[in-house]
């Protein structure tokens, strides 16, 4: 029988859409208001969910606590209250979109979720603005 535990996750960042090969007018064509030079921020909720198997020994998926600690360290941590053009350096030529920090979300935590487990990540924006990532 396969289950699905989720850890939910909150961190604040600043960050600005652009591309650096192109010019100002067309990076505001694209990304409007979010091309500003100085930046803006959102106020991100996380949805880490891992499927599996249920372990027989001791009734978890995963331990919902390791769990927290791996989204603390790796994500929170390196995240909060960053700028993620300036200060993030997997995003030193990545342009910081929902999509691409889903996707590093996704990068940074599988490393230490035992292959066996699928890993999904849903990325809040806004309210009703998400990415969902399942690494395919």
């Amino acid at each position: 029988m396969r289950v699905t535990v989720s850890r939910k996750a909150h961190f604040n960042v600043a960050h600005r859409l652009y591309r650096k090969d192109w010019s100002m007018e067309k990076n505001d064509l694209v990304f409007g208001k979010c091309n500003n030079p100085n930046y803006h921020g959102h106020n991100y909720e996380l949805i880490v969910s891992v499927t599996g198997e249920i372990d027989q020994e001791t009734g978890f998926v995963m331990d919902v606590k390791i769990l927290s600690d791996l989204i603390k360290e790796h994500i929170e941590n390196a995240f909060d209250h960053k700028n993620l053009n300036l200060d993030v350096p997997d995003f030193d030529n990545l342009n910081p979109t929902a999509e691409n920090i889903a996707v590093v979300i996704w990068n940074k935590l599988r490393n230490y979720i035992k292959d066996s487990l699928d890993l999904e990540v849903v990325l809040y924006e806004t309210p009703r603005n998400f990415v969902t990532y399942k690494g395919n």
